[in-house]
Order: C-alpha cells, then structure tokens, then sequence
C-alpha cells in the first residue's frame, strides 16, 4: 500500500484536484497475522470472502509477519511517504504495528501502548521535521488509556470511531481536549461484502446515493491505491459530477472548531457494524 498506493493515490487526487487525509502505519507490517480473527472475530471469514480481499490486498501482504519477514514501513519508505507532505495533503499518525493495536489494543499495557503510539510519532516527526497534529487508530479502536495518551502529545483531532458529527471524547470523568472525528461511510471492504450490492456499477450507485451532508470517507492505499484504481477514480468523478466539494479532515477540524462550546461530550464504547468483524469504536449513546 505505501510503496505502490500512495504514487497511484497522489496521481488520481492531483489529476482531480483534491487534497486528502493520509494516516501512515510506520512500523513493521505484519500482515499475514490477521488471520488470526478468523478464529476470534465473528463476520470476518465471511467478509474476507465476500469482498476478495486476496486480490485486493495480494498475496505477498498477506504473509507478512508469518511466512514472510514483516518490513519496516516508516524506515523503509520514509522517501515515499515524504511525498505526501510534499504535495500538501494532510499527513498523520495511523499507527506502529497495525496488528497489534488493532487485535491487543485492550490487552496492551500502559508500557506497551506507550512503546508502540510513541514511536510511530517519533518516526513521523523524524520524516516529516514536525509533530503530528492528529492521529487516526488501527481498525477504529480506542479505550480510556489510548485517548489518554493520544491528548499527551498535543493533538488538534483524532479519527478513532465510527458513525455520527465530530465530538469531543470523555472517559473516565475526564473530558479530552482534541476533537473526534467519526468516519461515516463504509469502506470499500464493508461495501463489497454487502450482499445487497452488487458489481462494480453496483458500488458507486451506493456511494452516489451515501452523501447526505458532510461525510467522511476512509480508503486504503493497497485497495483505491491498487487493485481497484480505476474503479476509485470513477467514483471522485462521479462525485465532483454530482457537485460534492472536498477537504481534508483538518479543514475540518478547523471549520468545526471555530465555536467550540457548541460541540458535544460523549463517551466511547464498542459496537458492530454491518459487514465488519469484530468490534469497532463509536460515540456512545445517551443511556
């Protein structure tokens, strides 16, 4: 995804004129361990079949970290990434071992978690030459502890959770002081593995009909940077057709935080959403 995705994906924004939000993994890509939620997440298996993710992912990625050595990405391809910044799109912390957040992040310790969310910022500002102002979780998963050590290093927002306007996040008896903001739609996984859509055509009549306001969009370099390119391109087409205008998560952030007094507090808790496994992290509703 870093090392072939990001070009493609810089390439189709220029093209269209559009600045984006990228979130970089910079640690070692250990890939091929997610297999594991097969066995731990219900839906999974189910969604892997459904949306081909072999084809989309390839093959090679899917053995990192088992059959094959898990590459460090930051160190690694610290040159591609640095054309992000470069061609001015919003740059941000994703994570350091994806894998490892994403299926431990409630087992880690204090120590662990530390270890990992710090590093991903040290290698960032190493290859950027500034802090990272914001930061997106592995899989949208958060706890107490991760929003803790998230305000820590200082940041202007967050996308750690699913569904819903921007907010700021609470835990705790404490209120956190960067903003939260949600994805809305659907991944492109989440949507292949809709039994209810059907086809190529079948997907970007789903995503034409998604936007009711502001939305927020989460791609993956290896999918709308790779295998399914073109298909990706049609659909920033189809929305500029429709007359949809774009900007990034920290615009975003920017524009909603103009009046902070008229954003809300919320809790976090896990939920599941359609055609995902497991569980993801939202705003928790009013009991």
């Amino acid at each position: 995804g870093t090392k072939a995705g990001i070009p493609t994906l810089l390439r189709l924004f220029d093209k269209a004129g559009i600045r984006a939000s990228f979130f970089f993994t910079l640690g070692p890509d250990r890939s091929g361990l997610a297999i594991r939620r097969i066995f731990t997440q219900k839906g999974f298996l189910r969604k892997m079949l459904r949306s081909n993710a072999a084809s989309m992912y390839g093959p090679k990625t899917m053995l990192y970290g088992t059959l094959l050595p898990a590459p460090m990405i930051g160190k690694g391809l610290s040159s591609v990434i640095k054309t992000v910044g470069a061609a001015g799109h919003d740059v941000g912390v994703h994570g350091w071992d994806h894998v490892r957040w994403h299926d431990r992040l409630d087992k880690l310790s204090e120590r662990e978690m530390d270890h990992d969310y710090r590093s991903a910022h040290q290698l960032f500002e190493s290859i950027f030459g500034r802090q990272a102002r914001a930061s997106a979780s592995p899989g949208w998963h958060a706890t107490p502890a991760s929003l803790a050590l998230q305000e820590s290093f200082g940041l202007l927002f967050a996308s750690d959770t699913r569904g819903g306007a921007p907010f700021f996040p609470s835990a705790n008896g404490r209120v956190f002081k960067f903003l939260e903001i949600p994805t809305t739609l659907p991944t492109w996984d989440e949507a292949m593995a809709d039994e209810k859509i059907q086809g190529k055509e079948g997907i970007l009549d789903f995503y034409r009909g998604a936007i009711h306001g502001t939305e927020v969009h989460t791609i993956h370099t290896e999918v709308e940077g790779g295998a399914h390119a073109a298909l990706f391109e049609r659909q920033l087409d189809m929305w500029k057709a429709d007359g949809a205008t774009f900007l990034t998560l920290e615009d975003l952030a920017q524009e909603t935080l103009i009046d902070r007094a008229t954003i809300p507090t919320a809790g976090i808790a896990r939920v599941t959403i359609p055609n995902r496994g497991g569980f993801v992290t939202a705003r928790a509703q009013p009991a």
